[in-house]
């Protein structure tokens, strides 16, 4: 929606001093599609403002998956605002899905994109003519994330997400094998695949097909892993039920090219809030694929989310949670406190969660996710892994820093590698949380 009746081509008059701010509020989906946009205007002229330089142009990608993501949504288009005087600002994201008329009172907004399957068109108007189909760059990262699906069909009792994305659509897979390949030859080392529903890539595909004639997610990460050159795969969140043989036989072949990691998301360990949540599994089911997945790959990272505080969770329910998270040997544990979503029938449950309770269960589970994390970081001691170097240690000179295929942070001593570079670190010791290793070679291209 827009409500000023200027042409977005005449805000910058196609001027190549024109100049461009950018920001993106939460998941990695939100990050790629602002990254689509800022490609897009770039072509038509505009530069990437410089730290302190007033923008003319602000684009703001927002999240809408708790209260305070709405609350920072807003915070951040009012500092804009009053820091780059006189500078319009294009606001997308779920937030702006959510609640278009709320975010087109804000300061300097001229356009709140309500779906994202219109953003071609918001480049369009605003003069780009080659529209693009993908990106070739991620700024300055030395990963990339690629979008590759859009959409949920889920109803979890709790997630606003399905009400502001509710089409479910696939890419073509010939459009991603394209976009990698590019961002391959432009450097980038590690590529992550994100969807909103990762695991539902190429569903849409599929009706009215035999199986024999299906393409799922396993299909996609295939044909990727089978490009040349010098780059590793990641898959970003997935659901336990889309952890498919399929998949792992994928990542078992081509184990080389894609990271031994997965993010399964959990949210509860307990069986009575899983099905208050509208889960679709239940602990034991979950438990028994993280079984398989260390049974098919070799000392695989296992992440996770977790939801602290749902209504009606009692110490017992807590303490269930507590003892799948161990039992399921993750490496890391993103939790949330309990956040309730107008529109959600989660928000209107009784027995609502006091804040001191969230806050106090959270520092506990924070407690395990340390021990757990070091426990399986033990475990890649000895180990040669693949890193990718992120960045300098600024205390010990000649000294780099990274992430290994296992989402593990490592450092060592490597003066002619630099950030970008992917290479093998073999694991010699565990100094707190962090890995440390001995160089051994450069990753070449296969």
């Amino acid at each position: 929606m827009t409500h000023e009746t200027t042409p977005l081509t005449d805000l910058s008059e196609n001027s190549p001093r024109a100049t461009l701010k950018t920001l993106t509020l939460g998941c990695k989906v939100n990050q790629y599609e602002t990254e689509y946009v800022r490609q897009g205007l770039t072509q038509i002229g505009y530069r990437d403002a410089e730290e302190k330089e007033v923008a003319d142009l602000c684009v703001v990608n927002t999240c809408t998956v708790t209260n305070e993501a709405d609350s920072k949504s807003r915070q951040v288009i009012r500092q804009l605002a009053r820091r780059n005087p006189g500078t319009r600002i294009v606001v997308m994201g779920c937030y702006a899905t959510r609640a278009a008329e709320e975010v087109a009172q804000l300061p300097n907004v001229i356009e709140v994109v309500k779906d994202k399957r219109e953003l071609p068109d918001l480049l369009g108007r605003f003069g780009v003519r080659d529209i693009p189909l993908g990106i070739n760059q991620f700024g300055s990262r030395h990963r990339a994330y690629v979008k590759i699906q859009d959409g949920c069909l889920l109803k979890c009792s709790y997630c606003i997400i399905p009400k502001v994305r509710p089409q479910m659509y696939s890419r073509p897979l010939k459009e991603i094998v394209a976009e990698v390949r590019q961002l391959i030859d432009h450097g980038y080392r590690e590529i992550v695949l994100t969807g909103i529903h990762l695991g539902h890539y190429g569903v849409d595909f599929n009706h009215g097909k035999p199986k024999s004639e299906w393409t799922r997610l396993a299909h996609l990460v295939q044909q990727l892993a089978e490009l040349p050159g010098s780059f590793r795969l990641r898959l970003s969140s997935i659901e336990a039920t889309e952890v498919t043989r399929e998949l792992l036989d994928v990542m078992t072949r081509y184990q080389d090219r894609v990271c031994p990691h997965l993010h399964i998301c959990l949210q509860s360990g307990s069986d009575t809030i899983l099905r208050k949540m509208k889960r679709r599994w239940g602990t034991r089911r979950f438990l028994d694929r993280c079984r398989l997945v260390r049974e098919t790959l070799d000392t695989p990272a296992i992440t996770t989310d977790v939801i602290v505080g749902f209504p009606g969770e009692t110490e017992e329910h807590f303490a269930q949670t507590l003892a799948t998270c161990e039992a399921s040997g993750f490496s890391k544990i993103h939790h949330f406190p309990f956040s309730p979503r107008k529109t959600t029938p989660a928000a209107e449950m009784p027995d609502q969660v006091p804040g001191d309770i969230k806050k106090a269960r959270g520092k506990r589970l924070l407690e395990l996710e340390t021990q757990l994390k070091v426990q399986y970081y033990q475990q890649l001691v000895g180990k040669t892994l693949e890193v990718l170097i992120e960045g300098s240690d600024p205390q010990r000179p000649g000294w780099q820093q990274g992430t290994t295929c296992r989402y593990a942070p490592i450092s060592f001593y490597a003066p002619d590698s630099a950030p970008g570079d992917l290479v093998k670190v073999q694991a010699t010791k565990l100094a707190g949380e962090t890995l440390e290793g001995t160089f051994t070679s450069p990753v070449e291209a296969c």
